[in-house]
């Protein structure tokens, strides 16, 4: 069976991938695909890569082949995904809905590769806050591919790899420098895994992987929705929609009927960030309403109108208050969700 190694990285990853894609030769006999979080930036990772490297380094081409010894990188904003007919199998790129308020996400790319090439898919999870790639991880166990997690211990960010740990039935946990070794191992070898993990099976017994990748493609509506999850009374981040919860293989996780996609966590921090926003704004207008009352206090001194000034006065003072007791509770909300130190 021929195999494909899937890399997903965020913050510092790209230290990590220069150390493993230079360690590995090139004659290495498998395609690797990798999705970092560059959003919709231009990128400049193929060149720096490729300096590390003996194979070639690009940006996938959308329809273009899936050929050993070829490192293919998702470009910014579209997520990177891949497809098999059943007589090849090709890089899709996808313009679809975030999925953890990112594209390219690396989900997606775990998720289909898994699909096209089931026991033969390799996934390493790098460096990264918050838990992109843990569902996609294990999608790729779900169809009995192996599972690779870079050592939160060295990680910039060790989010991601702690997060995979946590959910999924990982098969190594390695030091960066050790990666690339394992990588020419696991590809030289025969696998014999039956691909029926836990996870595999959505509650309805529809397979999940198979939903997904649907909706990332726009294939699907909501009665998929309701098969992977029900209705709950949280609204989309990215476009206000219903949400649906599901919980498969352990972890909380959120979808609208158009895509978007949201573990709990990324979920949590984007609410918090659209709190703390509107606090801002609530700030800001107070601020102003202080500034317009001090001016009406001073027209009404002007006109002795001692009373209606001392009315704004006290107005004034009310708003410069309440803009106060605001920033405090951004203060006190930056301490509590502040992380514990390693």
């Amino acid at each position: 069976m021929p195999k494909i190694v899937v890399i997903g990285g965020s913050f510092g990853a790209l230290n990590a991938l220069k150390v493993i894609l230079a360690d590995l030769p090139e004659d290495f006999p498998a395609a690797i695909l990798i999705v970092t979080h560059i959003g919709s930036h231009s990128s400049m990772l193929p060149e720096i890569l490729g300096r590390s490297s003996t194979l070639q380094v690009r940006h996938a081409i959308d329809g273009e082949p899936i050929v050993p010894g070829r490192v293919l990188l998702a470009p910014s904003d579209e997520h990177l995904t891949v497809v098999s007919d059943g007589v090849r199998s090709y890089a899709c790129l996808v313009h679809g809905p975030k999925e953890n308020h990112c594209r390219p996400a690396i989900d997606p790319l775990f998720r289909s590769a898994a699909a096209a090439f089931g026991t033969g898919t390799i996934g390493v999870i790098l460096t990264g806050y918050l838990d992109d790639g843990t569902v996609g991880l294990q999608a790729v166990k779900a169809r009995g591919g192996i599972a690779i997690v870079q050592d939160p211990a060295e990680a910039e960010a060790p989010d991601m790899p702690v997060s995979a740990l946590r959910h999924v039935d990982v098969d190594r946990k390695l030091g960066t420098g050790a990666i690339a070794q394992a990588l020419v191992e696991l590809v030289g070898a025969s696998t014999k895994r039956d691909g029926t993990g836990q996870v595999n099976a959505a509650p309805s017994g529809l397979d999940w992987i198979d939903i997904e990748n649907r909706l990332i493609g726009r294939g699907s509506d909501m009665d998929d929705l309701e098969q992977l999850g029900k209705k709950s009374a949280l609204t989309c981040p990215e476009c206000n929609g219903a949400l649906w919860e599901m919980d498969i293989g352990g972890l909380v996780r959120y979808r609208c009927h158009t895509g978007h996609a949201f573990t709990a966590s990324v979920l949590e921090k984007l609410q918090t960030d659209a709190v703390e926003d509107a606090l801002w704004g609530a700030i800001r207008a107070l601020h102003e309403q202080e500034r317009l009352f001090d001016k009406m206090r001073e027209k009404a001194l002007e006109a002795g109108q001692h009373a209606s000034a001392a009315d704004y006065q006290a107005k004034a003072v009310q708003a410069r208050a309440q803009s106060q007791s605001l920033r405090e509770v951004i203060a006190t909300a930056a301490v509590l969700v502040k992380p514990d130190a390693p």
